[in-house]
């Protein structure tokens, strides 16, 4: 007759073991495959069928180490000027359909051809697409951020800075996007605001497709922040400029369009 256990867990290798299988040492090393078999099935009836588990109880008093990282929040707006809500609201409705525009017509602007003179960088040149986007003026330090010096006659892209020209933004793909606007927040947060790179702020947060990567959300964070520390540091300085008007538009986009509720 079976066991109960061989009724629920059938053998898997039933071997007869004939009337010497009782007489198994089980010290010895096994001297052929049936006894070696016995071993093992010895062994197993002599485990408990229900173990339970030695805890002492002063380890589970033991305090937990914890580790604290404190995140820089948004700043909030100084008094009198926090953008109206009705503004907020025009401004994050362009932006979708700028958002909505760019995703129609994707396919027709990545088929273009480019100038001769646009030689996008190396997906992984951080140097050569802060060269690209903001121009070597900036990216040298030879030219002042807070002014706009006059054109030049002939425009000279390597020094100004390549415009997000929807035939170069368009062939981005989304790892490219989100590794770029790293590139610029990075830059962003050791460096003053140009108009440059307000223009390539607002061109790659549109080119963004939901869902959004894992990673998005926190550089759109990062972005954020860094824009509601500048708009505090210009309000204090009594300035109203446009860079004013470009940070508090930086800490809206982020809220409705991408659902970055945790500013």
């Amino acid at each position: 007759m079976k066991s109960d256990v061989e009724e629920l867990m059938p053998r898997l290798l039933p071997v007869e073991f004939g009337a010497s299988s009782t007489d198994v040492d089980m010290k010895g090393a096994p001297r052929n495959p049936q006894e070696y078999l016995r071993q093992v099935q010895l062994e197993a009836s002599l485990c408990p069928e229900v173990v339970v588990a030695q805890i002492d109880p002063k380890k589970l008093n033991k305090k937990k180490q914890t580790v604290n990282a404190s995140v820089a929040e948004c700043h909030a707006a100084p008094v009198g000027f926090s953008p109206s809500l009705s503004w907020q609201q025009q401004q994050v409705g362009y932006f979708s359909d700028v958002r909505q525009n760019i995703a129609k017509n994707r396919k027709h602007w990545s088929s273009q051809n480019l100038d001769d003179n646009v030689q996008m960088p190396k997906i992984t040149d951080e140097e050569g697409w802060k060269r690209f986007c903001l121009g070597e003026n900036i990216y040298l330090g030879t030219s002042s951020c807070h002014t706009d010096a006059e054109p030049e006659p002939a425009l000279d892209y390597s020094k100004m800075g390549f415009p997000p020209f929807l035939s170069i933004v368009s062939r981005l793909s989304q790892s490219t996007v989100l590794m770029v606007l790293d590139i610029l927040i990075s830059w962003f947060e050791e460096q003053d605001f140009v108009p440059q790179l307000g223009r390539w702020l607002f061109a790659l947060l549109a080119c963004l497709e939901k869902p959004l990567l894992p990673e998005a959300h926190s550089s759109i964070r990062q972005l954020a922040r860094r824009c509601s520390q500048l708009r505090c540091t210009l309000v204090l300085l009594q300035s109203t400029s446009l860079f004013l008007t470009t940070a508090s538009l930086c800490v809206a986009l982020p809220i409705k369009p991408f659902h970055s509720c945790l500013l």
